[in-house]
Parts: structure tokens; C-alpha cells; sequence
């Protein structure tokens, strides 16, 4: 049995449903809107490459080393992005959330979360992780407010930890929360959820 086992996370009107090859036009759709593809600090598949990007995404989720979803609006069925779990540690009950990126249209918006919400209380409450991680391009500034908007706090900096798509060696920024740290995190993100929706 995988410790990540398929799952449908909802609330809030955005759906995380594992990934999967019938997934592939309408991410492509939310990989074009914005050409975020274009951006050298990120992982988004040009959509010509949606299908290799997907299939990697099932080998990996084969392997138990990762496992993607499709990011849902719940009312009209549309792909906003995606987000995985990520370097699956079951023995020390460790999950990485990351290869995250939605269409430009809903960024900055509840979507990221929301998602990041249903993810870190699934691996806490469900799967019983003691820490969840996070990491990225040392050059990502937008995705390190983002982490540690959620409550992650920061560990360190591996330098010259892993190529970028254009070539260059990137430094990467990791971050974790505990689950002693996770009753606070989740009040904070549900009070600036709340916050959003009035």
C-alpha cells in the first residue's frame, strides 16, 4: 500500500483530484494562460509537453516518490494548475508540497490556500506526517512569501542544489512546519480564508 493513496480533497469551491492523462487539455489551457512556462524559476509545461509532463507526473506517483494533482474549480470543471506531494519519506512520515502553479488568472486569489490548506491537513490529520516540507528557487521571492504566509519556517539554503530549465544551477530554498506546528498554521489560514470571502 503507498502512503499517499488516491484522494479527492475539496472545500471552498477548488477541487485536488489525482492528476491523470484525461487532465491533459485543460492543462494546457491554464499552462498557456500567462505562458507561465516562460518563467525560468518554475516547473510549468509548455502545452505542447502537457501529455511527457503528466506521464513523469504517474511514473513518479508509480515510484511513490510523488504524487500530482489537478487543480479543480469545483462549479465549472475547469483546470486551474497543479500541486504535488512530493519526495515521500513514509519511514519519518514526510511529505514535500511542491511542483505547484496555477494559470495566471486565479493567482493571487484563495485558490493557493485553499489548496495548500486541504494538502497540509491531509498529510497531518490523515496521513499522520510529523513535518511537511517545501522548497524553491532561491529566486522565486513570489513563492517564498507565499511558503511562509502559510506558517513554514525556513531551514536553510542548499547552494547549487539543481538545474533550471534554462540550463542554470539554482540554489533552493527549503522550508518545514511540524505537526506541533500545524493547530496554529491551520486557525491563521482559515482566518485570512474567512478574511478573503467577506
Amino acid at each position: 500500500m503507498a502512503f499517499v493513496e488516491p484522494v479527492t480533497l475539496r472545500d471552498r469551491g477548488i477541487r485536488l483530484e489525482p492528476l491523470a492523462l484525461s487532465h491533459e487539455h485543460g492543462l494546457a489551457a491554464a499552462a498557456a494562460d500567462g505562458e507561465l512556462w516562460k518563467l525560468r524559476i518554475t516547473s510549468v509545461p509548455e502545452p505542447q509537453d502537457t501529455r511527457a509532463y503528466i506521464e513523469a507526473a504517474l511514473k513518479m506517483r508509480e515510484d511513490g516518490n510523488r504524487f500530482a494533482f489537478a487543480v479543480v474549480d469545483d462549479a465549472t470543471g475547469k483546470v486551474l494548475g497543479s500541486t504535488s506531494y512530493h519526495d515521500i519519506v513514509p519511514a519519518v512520515k514526510r511529505v514535500e508540497i511542491g511542483w505547484t502553479w496555477y494559470c495566471q488568472s486565479v493567482q493571487r486569489t484563495h485558490v493557493n490556500t485553499t489548496a495548500k490548506l486541504l494538502m497540509m491537513g491531509h498529510a497531518f490529520d490523515t496521513l499522520g506526517c510529523h513535518v511537511v516540507g517545501w522548497r524553491t528557487d532561491n529566486y522565486n521571492f513570489a513563492s517564498q512569501r507565499a511558503i511562509e504566509r502559510l506558517g513554514a519556517k525556513k531551514d536553510g539554503v542548499l547552494r547549487g542544489h539543481a538545474l533550471r530549465r534554462d540550463g542554470t544551477i539554482r540554489d533552493t530554498v527549503m522550508y518545514s512546519m511540524r505537526a506541533g506546528e500545524w493547530p496554529e498554521a491551520k486557525a491563521q489560514l482559515l482566518y485570512l480564508l474567512e478574511r478573503h470571502a467577506q
